[in-house]
């Protein structure tokens, strides 16, 4: 089975990150052949610092590989390093529906938050995505809860090519946590944890130390009464700390809300809190061993590059074919 997701390269990862994607990458290892994508193009749709850009990306790769995303195992790669990506991207527009783009969420989102400069390729956006998954002949597409919608565009964008020009493109499906997909700010829990979000207080970072993860739990929003059960209506805060507890575990929320039955939230976010260190702890100090390494960051990405470059220009070669640009094969 051919696996494929991409990671915008932000060091500022968080924990919804972490369950909703990251976990999800080194779980694919064991699956099947998985290839990761750290997603530069894609940053440079929103206004951004070039220096910063290149630096967020061996952040990021620094932070797959301290998780346990292993290049012997899978492949890592840069997005701008295979020119496939862009290519794919410009020939898929010819399938893809201004209305489709029109009505996607993130562009509504973040359109409405440009203050200058709303960009074609902010429009675009989802186009990008669907070549950088359907490059690869991707059977499946490991994804928080938040990128369903875009998924299932690049499911129609492939339908729509293959019906057209002939079978060309695999048709992938996402893959979305049962538990996890959708971690919420700890003090907006109707919001979904973001590092965009106005204040750091809301939002567990990946490299926060223990004390700032457990300050961030103990003044968690919470609501009235004192039961520990989920329900995202009533109970947002309660229910988003027991969502936690249970991806950070590997258990089901019922198992949490039976484990504190009968005790207070005071007791509950302590605990709530040390699973979280606990949890993290481990990559956040691999992280720090890895990041200050950037020659051999750089590295792993190129040969990462070379090795996903083979695949997608083999699908190129198929497109091209297809739709009968460029020279007779």
């Amino acid at each position: 089975m051919r696996i494929f997701s991409g990671i915008q390269p932000t060091g500022r990862k968080h924990l919804g990150n972490y369950i909703g994607a990251i976990r999800q990458y080194v779980d694919g290892q064991e699956r099947g052949d998985a290839i990761y994508s750290i997603v530069d193009l894609h940053a440079t749709t929103v206004s951004y610092d070039p220096a910063e850009l290149r630096r967020t990306v061996l952040d990021t790769t620094a932070m797959l590989l301290a998780a346990g995303v292993d290049p012997e195992r899978c492949i890592l790669f840069r997005q701008s390093d295979v020119h496939e990506h862009t290519e794919l991207c410009w020939l898929l527009c010819s399938v893809t529906a201004h209305g489709d783009l029109n009505r996607m969420h993130q562009f509504k989102e973040k359109s409405a938050r440009q203050r200058e400069l709303v960009s074609a390729g902010l429009f675009v956006y989802p186009v990008l995505m669907a070549a950088d998954i359907l490059a690869y002949q991707t059977e499946e597409v490991p994804v928080g809860d938040d990128q369903r919608q875009h998924v299932e565009l690049t499911r129609e964008i492939a339908r729509r090519f293959n019906e057209r020009f002939g079978e060309t493109f695999v048709i992938p499906r996402h893959r979305i946590p049962e538990v996890g997909a959708r971690i919420m700010d700890l003090q907006e829990p109707t919001s979904k944890m973001s590092t965009t979000a106005p204040s750091d207080a809301g939002v567990i970072l990946v490299l926060d130390d223990p004390d700032t993860i457990r300050t961030k739990v103990k003044r968690a929003v919470t609501d009235t009464g004192r039961e520990i059960v989920r329900d995202p209506e009533r109970k947002p805060g309660i229910s988003n700390l027991i969502e936690i507890l249970a991806a950070v575990r590997d258990v089901s929320p019922q198992q949490v809300e039976a484990e504190f039955e009968g005790r207070g939230y005071g007791e509950f976010k302590q605990a709530v809190a040390e699973a979280v260190v606990e949890y993290l702890a481990p990559v956040r100090e691999r992280y720090e061993e890895l990041r200050p390494d950037e020659a051999g960051l750089e590295r792993t990405l190129r040969e990462g590059a070379d090795k996903a470059r083979e695949i997608a220009s083999a699908t190129m070669r198929q497109v091209r074919a297809a739709m009968g640009v460029g020279p007779t094969p």
